[in-house]
């Protein structure tokens, strides 16, 4: 159903509704994928670059690991091979990827850990090793004994030597890259490039950098080292791009849809309320007040509950408050009365006499020139002499009303005690406890909940316990649901307490149940 503007344009409204709600599904739609990109992209990144800084210490690891091995070597090479043959096989046995290692003489290669003494040029297997360097690496496609497998050369040149030094042919193995890669699907290859020439992992043989991609995702060099090392791929693949839409659609229709339903429903409260109040679909829970020091129920708390035919339970938050701000608040209470007065008849049998009954009044309706005629109305309807009554009023009437010492007054004239609900969470002021005369303070359950645990509203509680002993105000604790905030209560001095823990909101048939239970434990 509409609210009242919409009984008058009907489709004109629902329109409204659903292109606002088409609005907040697009708008969360922009802001889904763009976070969800963004979040994503820099996610990749930072594993991109993790992957990068990883491949490169894994290879400066290595490669200090062959100097270490190598370096004490060229002290060897003036020498002959055969009494150092022995010493290069066993430091080429116990390396890691290690083809062989060669003794270099004046250009030419002439002991070998594979294969001892021999002679062989240098510039022959490897020509674009440049011997006249302290340190260099260069990329063959293959190596005399193993020519189909590409290897990297490692050259030492002894200090002070010409073209004379240490050299090793290395096995160059990507499998445990692309195993990492593996988990980054969008990952498509790497690459080590030394000079024009590179190793990549979906070629096996050795390729040009000219075939290599125009773009990689990181470009790393080593330090020291001649060596630069590629990763390929797509910083967001398509396939997470299509996710991230697909998610982001489906949760923006999602949007769309609670949107529309929560505006429609929001508009719906205004003639409802009234076609509720006709139809019956209002009815009052009652929640039992229990006396702290003795642990007996002293009263109850009527609680106005909306059942409605199609939606259910409305909560009543939300149909309070829009009462109100729709000036419906005062027909809402005059049922509420109603419904009181009518129930109140058959409470009479099981309650004792004296028994509070607690109603919430509105600010709205406090202030109504019908308030006092309602008041003295439903006090007659009610049954003689048995109940006593509390108004419930919240701090924001004291704030804007300024004939509220007035209203007050004829309260307490009526016989009917004033409570102060949910002190400490509105406009509190020490003044109105001095300029007001009240006889309850509620304690909001959101302090309650705090007992046990260090939170900013601890001290809060404490200070408005001590404030209500000093005033002489009796104290009402909402919300209490365990034993141990009881216990804490009551050793404070808290009057009356209220919540699950004693009974939870209850229809009047439930309330007569929960009565003649009690009765039966105490006989």
């Amino acid at each position: 159903m509409p609210l009242s503007t919409l009984v008058t344009h009907p489709v004109t409204n629902t329109r409204k509704i659903a292109w606002i709600s088409a609005a907040v599904g697009f708008t969360f739609f922009l802001l889904f994928i763009t976070i969800t990109l963004s979040i994503t992209f820099q996610k990749r990144a930072q594993s991109h670059d993790q992957l990068a800084w990883r491949t490169q210490y894994t290879i400066l690891s290595l490669f200090s690991e062959m100097k270490t091995l190598l370096e004490p070597l060229n002290a060897l090479t003036p020498g002959p091979c055969q009494p150092v043959n022995s010493e290069l096989t066993s430091r080429a046995a116990f390396a890691n990827n290690v083809r062989a290692i060669l003794l270099v003489r004046n250009g030419v290669a002439y002991c070998s850990s594979a294969t001892g003494a021999f002679s062989l040029a240098v510039s022959t297997f490897t020509p674009l090793t440049d011997l006249d360097k302290d340190l260099d690496l260069t990329l063959i496609a293959g190596t005399p004994r193993v020519p189909e497998r590409p290897a990297l050369v490692l050259w030492l040149k002894r200090p002070g030597s010409d073209r004379s030094g240490v050299m090793t042919t290395l096995n160059i193995d990507l499998a445990p890259w692309l195993l990492l890669a593996s988990q980054q699907q969008e990952l498509k290859g790497m690459a080590l490039v030394v000079g024009d020439n590179a190793l990549a992992s979906w070629n096996p043989q050795l390729i040009s950098t000219a075939e290599l991609p125009k773009k990689s995702l990181r470009t790393l060099t080593l330090p020291g080292y001649p060596l630069t090392f590629h990763l390929y791929g797509n910083t967001l693949p398509r396939r997470d791009i299509h996710t991230i839409l697909l998610a982001g659609l489906l949760l923006a229709v999602l949007v769309s849809s609670s949107s529309f339903v929560l505006l429609t429903l929001r508009q719906r409260p205004g003639k409802e309320i009234l076609l509720g109040i006709k139809r019956g679909e209002f009815h009052v829970e009652y929640q039992p007040l229990i006396e702290a020091a003795t642990g007996e129920s002293c009263g109850l708390e009527a609680l106005m509950r909306w059942t409605h035919p199609t939606e259910g339970n409305i909560p009543p938050d939300a149909f309070i408050s829009y009462a109100e701000a729709q000036n419906l608040i005062i027909p809402l209470t005059h049922h509420l009365f109603q419904l009181v007065a009518r129930d109140a008849h058959q409470l009479r049998q099981m309650v004792p006499a004296g028994t509070k009954m607690g109603i919430n009044i509105s600010p709205n309706h406090l202030t109504s020139a019908s308030f006092r005629d309602d008041v003295s109305n439903w006090i007659n309807a009610m049954p003689a002499d048995h109940f006593s009554y509390v108004f419930e009023i919240t701090e924001r009437t004291m704030v804007s009303e300024r004939n509220a010492s007035e209203i007050f007054d004829w309260i307490h004239q009526q016989g009917i005690k004033i409570a102060i609900d949910d002190f400490g969470t509105g406009h509190s002021a020490l003044i109105y406890l001095e300029k007001f005369t009240f006889d309850y303070l509620k304690i909001d359950r959101g302090f309650v909940q705090s007992i046990g645990m260090e939170t900013v509203t601890s001290p809060v509680l404490d200070a408005v316990l001590t404030l209500a002993k000093k005033l002489n105000l009796c104290t009402v604790a909402e919300g209490v649901e365990t034993d141990e905030q009881a216990s804490w209560l009551l050793k404070r001095g808290v009057t009356h307490m209220q919540g699950y823990l004693f009974g939870r909101p209850m229809t009047v048939s439930q309330l007569i149940a929960y009565f003649q239970t009690r009765q039966t434990a105490l006989s």
